[in-house]
């Protein structure tokens, strides 16, 4: 049983392990994050403590949703009655078509105006470069802060790589997410594109156990995952705790070893100390795999520069939502799962939910499975071939010129809406760079370049070319085809 001082002493750790978490898996600003669950679908188990807590419980301060994107993401989450959602894609902004003449016409006429001047093509064929990470966080008891930052701060890791190039394609980001405090260790989300759903999942984890074994879930990661089997393809871990690395019944030497043998490189994060880490073997696990071993102090984190830009970008990241059309069977969950990340980002704060519209807004967000006009432009489905009764109701008795004309015009509109928030990002991201130098001036200091050369280091290795943190990354448009009416 702890002491006083024990406990004490454990919660400090934690708040170290949460600003080392964020720093070093992303390498951007810090937060204040306050712990949200995942709101349950009707039918899906609740979280470990049996509760269920609804993600909008502090939307009505939220300045930077307005009202009516408020009300679309209440009737997402199951607040207002969902069965509204089956006949229409758009939030309360966009009214559903109907059938007929007029609604092609109508559509066409908004994809004109909304439609950029020019849609670039694909910048080449082939099977996409693929970059991906897995995330292995300690959720033993003294970790709640940990995961909290994890969750504020999944976007702005996504976000590291959104300019990430390989001889000129747009990669493929896929994450994984694994916990590791109450072993055996836990496969939460193999590796996925799906980014709300990994975001999901942080938000349903909980903190148990007590036991920390860094070789198990290193190991249990490098065998299970799907790893790509191509040389050229990044492939990273980075794990984040607080206790030895050496517990546990399997070798973090062997383990550590194992992972750098199939091209996976392990970065390790020591949550406290620094001497400690050292005495810990964290380091040396990092250096049998090619890794890097990151410890930060809480003092050298800086906290978030609030810029100008980030209210109206946070609610064009909502907005986008309108442009994305439910379809088949994971149609509405999807779309309910997108609007509960956006509540999920927005009740942490600005800052995230301006991180999580960045990322909508970029190649690495892509929702295939259950977006029709995604899977459309990435030609995972011809419009033709879907069935009439895996459409919304207000497509199914539009034809077929019809559904193409409404899905184009989706598309461009999510474009122009991209376009949007990144041009605001060019004016953030120049007032966020002022303002950094300002900080330095007066002596505040940060490891962010640092982690952030780390990233960029083993992405050049590979020969992935990452602008800087300061350029704006293109629009996912960048992904698609070409702006022709789908098949």
């Amino acid at each position: 049983m702890n002491t006083p001082r024990q406990t004490a002493a454990r919660a400090r750790v934690a708040t170290t392990c949460l600003l080392a978490a964020i720093v070093c898996l992303v390498g951007v600003n810090i937060v204040t994050a306050m712990e949200v669950k995942y709101v349950p679908l009707p039918g899906e188990k609740v979280d470990r403590t049996g509760k269920a807590i609804r993600s909008l419980r502090n939307l009505d301060r939220l300045a930077q949703v307005d009202d009516a994107h408020k009300r679309y993401l209440r009737s997402m989450i199951g607040e207002v009655n969902l069965s509204e959602l089956r006949s229409a894609t758009a939030g309360p902004a966009t009214a559903a078509p109907t059938a007929g003449p007029a609604t092609a016409n109508t559509t066409k006429a908004t994809a004109n105006k909304t439609a950029p001047a020019k849609t670039k093509k694909a910048e080449k064929a082939g099977p996409r470069p693929r970059i991906q990470l897995a995330i292995l966080l300690d959720n033993s008891g003294s970790m709640s802060g940990l995961i909290n930052q994890a969750r504020s701060e999944l976007w702005t890791i996504v976000n590291q790589f959104a300019t990430a190039r390989y001889d000129g394609q747009i990669p493929e980001l896929e994450v994984a997410l694994y916990s590791y405090g109450n072993p055996p260790a836990t496969q939460l989300i193999g590796l996925t594109t799906d980014l709300d759903a990994v975001s999901e999942r942080l938000f349903s984890l909980g903190i148990s156990g007590g036991s920390e074994h860094c070789g198990a879930v290193i190991d249990k990661a490098t065998k299970e995952l799907k790893w790509s089997d191509s040389n050229k393809d990044l492939k990273l871990i980075f794990i984040a705790g607080n206790e030895r690395f050496t517990q546990g019944n399997v070798d973090y030497r062997s383990a550590c070893k194992a992972a750098i043998s199939k091209g996976i490189v392990v970065n390790t994060i020591h949550c406290g100390d620094e001497k400690a880490g050292i005495r810990g073997m964290w380091k040396d696990g990092a250096l049998l795999a090619d890794g890097r071993f990151l410890n930060i102090n809480h003092n050298a984190a800086v906290a978030h520069i609030e810029a100008p830009q980030d209210k109206k970008i946070a609610e064009l990241g909502v907005k986008l939502n309108e442009t994305y059309i439910p379809y088949g069977t994971d149609g509405l969950r999807g779309a309910r799962n997108q609007a509960v990340q956006d509540a999920n980002a927005a009740n942490l704060s600005t800052q995230v939910l301006t991180n999580r519209a960045l990322t909508k807004a970029s190649a690495n967000y892509r929702n295939g499975a259950w977006c029709l006009a995604d899977a459309v432009k990435s030609n995972k489905v011809k419009l033709g071939d879907v069935k009439a009764d895996d459409l919304p109701e207000n497509m199914r008795k539009m034809s077929l010129e019809q559904r193409r004309d409404y899905v184009s015009g989706k598309l461009q509109e999510r474009e122009a809406i991209q376009k949007q928030i990144m041009d605001l990002n060019k004016e953030r991201q120049s007032f966020v760079a002022a303002k950094r130098k300002e900080l330095a001036a007066k002596g505040v200091e940060t490891l962010d370049t640092a982690v952030v050369k780390v990233v960029r280091e083993q992405a050049a290795k590979k020969k992935f070319n990452l602008k800087s943190a300061d350029e704006t990354p293109e629009p996912s448009k960048k992904d698609a085809t070409d702006a022709k009416k789908p098949e």
